[in-house]
């Protein structure tokens, strides 16, 4: 181990090649993540649910779907994507669905991260709501936007989160095949 933070260490690994040799590699120690495209499907012009979060690595504010890390011993992806909707966007979802999973940075983390349709939305009453914001999560402006508006934003470049990129445009992708194509919610990890 080089180096250990809160979420994420660093260790270096000696990797047999397939010609013989040995290389170094650097690797992050990542828990995994989880997102959520929250998903109004029930009016003519389907919209995503966005959020502006502060990333201090990027400099920015970002336009992303709610998501967090996977740093709950024994939680279940789906557990943590129904915790993360309720915490950053105080909403319900009736239906859930896999939407999509990736390694975000294969090459030098070993960080996976499942997107999650999550549909059949309602309001968490505040009387209800357990989690009270803090740091960055404290000023989190929350934004519908129709799906096609949003696959425009990314395709211009004004959505940089790679969790919103991939969700949105698996959303639309999967807009086009048809929502029951989707895998549960439970599917396993490959």
């Amino acid at each position: 181990m080089r180096a250990r933070g809160g979420i994420v260490a660093l260790r270096s690994d000696r990797v047999l090649m397939t010609d013989g040799d040995s290389a170094e590699r650097d690797v992050i120690e990542h828990p995994g993540a989880v997102a959520v495209v929250a998903l109004d499907d029930t009016g003519e012009d389907w919209r995503v649910l966005l959020i502006r979060q502060y990333r201090h690595p990027a400099g920015r504010l970002l336009w992303e779907i709610p998501a967090g890390l996977r740093d709950v011993d024994d939680e279940e992806p789906q557990a943590t994507a129904v915790r993360e909707l309720a915490e950053e966007a105080a909403l319900r979802a009736a239906d859930w669905r896999s939407l999509v999973d990736f390694f975000p940075s294969p090459g030098v983390s070993e960080e996976r991260i499942r997107i999650y349709l999550a549909r059949g939305l309602t309001e968490i009453p505040p009387e209800e709501r357990d989690f009270t914001p803090r740091h960055e999560e404290a000023d989190m402006p929350v934004r519908w936007l129709e799906l096609d508006a949003a696959v425009s934003r990314v395709l211009a470049g004004e959505i940089h989160n790679a969790n919103a990129v991939a969700g949105v445009l698996a959303v639309a992708a999967a807009r086009a095949r048809g929502l029951d194509t989707l895998r549960p919610a439970d599917a396993a990890e490959e």
